[in-house]
């Protein structure tokens, strides 16, 4: 298994470097629209609101990414703010899905 960390570039300029930036966030973005999206099954399946901010899953997701993030050769610290920051990005989300699913239908408006 080849290590994340070891599949980093030499680049010799800001360019290379952004350029390669890029690319990765080419492959992250759409994984992230991913996740998301399981927000809103999340948002659907839970019965009640207290149950969007889960602080065990947030410690298991914690524990779990920082595990991966040192196999793989990355500092655990900065993948568990990211995650942190992502994770409360998804919560809101979450909240604010939740909501919008159960809205009473409106019947109709006036034109």
């Amino acid at each position: 298994m080849t290590l994340a960390i070891t599949r980093v570039k030499p680049c010799t300029t800001m360019q290379d470097v952004r350029r390669e930036v890029n690319a990765l966030d080419d492959v992250l973005v759409p994984l992230l629209v991913e996740r998301v999206g399981y927000m809103t099954q999340a948002a659907r399946i839970k019965q009640g609101v207290e149950q969007v901010r889960d602080e065990a899953r947030i410690q298991a997701i914690v524990d779990r990414v920082r595990e991966r993030a040192q196999a793989e050769g990355g500092d655990a610290d900065v993948i568990e703010a990211i995650y942190r920051s992502l994770m409360e990005a998804c919560i809101a989300y979450e909240h604010r899905e939740f909501a919008r699913l159960r809205e009473p239908a409106t019947a109709g408006s006036a034109a």
